[in-house]
């Protein structure tokens, strides 16, 4: 695939997501080591957490903006790389789920519909990906977009997204416990949209 992607006959991408947490999380982390700040004296207890995320679903089904998601302490970045350049395609989304998958494939088709080529997506094999949901969205885009799996148990060094999250999550501040989810994510969405020109990470294809 990525010889036909350098003969320009595809487009192939790079696609994986990660969870953001508001809250420092006690243990190694992608951050540098100055740039470590302490845990709060009390954090939420697991049924709070429960509670929260439980709300910001509700929330999010019920409108889908984020004007109007007031609790949540976790943030999903679904992105993709494209092959042979540096250029991440991004969707912040407060949870991860085939619906949001859907959607972020229509965006991705949308972006590179004026080029002609097929767009090969390669994915890992968590179930969302092999979700029968998606099923009607691979049908109507055939021959213009598909998921391709890597092999089971590959590790992460076959999916050159894997360092963009650890630069990422290193840009955003990590370690740091933000007020809310918002506050979260308008600094996710200022690391993401870091000109192309100067980007935050560099692929060695």
């Amino acid at each position: 695939m990525e010889y036909r992607a350098r003969q320009g006959e595809i487009i192939v991408l790079y696609d994986d997501e990660t969870i953001l947490w508001r809250f420092a999380l006690p243990r190694l982390g992608w951050w540098r080591r100055a740039q470590r700040y302490r845990l709060p004296t009390r954090p939420l207890s697991q049924s709070q957490i429960r509670r929260e995320e439980s709300l910001k679903r509700q929330a999010w089904v019920r409108y889908r903006s984020w004007s109007r998601i007031t609790s949540g302490v976790l943030l999903s970045v679904i992105g993709a790389v494209q092959y042979g350049t540096s250029k991440v395609f991004s969707k912040i989304v407060p949870h991860f789920d085939a619906q949001e998958l859907r959607q972020y494939i229509h965006q991705v088709v949308a972006i590179f519909s004026k080029t002609g080529k097929e767009v090969v997506m390669v994915v890992d094999r968590s179930g969302i990906h092999r979700a029968h949901k998606l099923d009607t969205t691979l049908d109507h885009y055939h021959g213009k977009f598909q998921l391709h799996l890597l092999p089971p148990h590959c590790g992460h060094h076959l999916n050159p997204i894997e360092g963009f999250w650890r630069t990422m999550k290193d840009a955003i501040g990590a370690g740091r416990c933000l007020r809310d989810l918002h506050q979260l994510y308008k600094r996710t969405r200022q690391v993401l949209m870091v000109p192309q020109e100067r980007p935050i990470y560099a692929f060695g294809w």
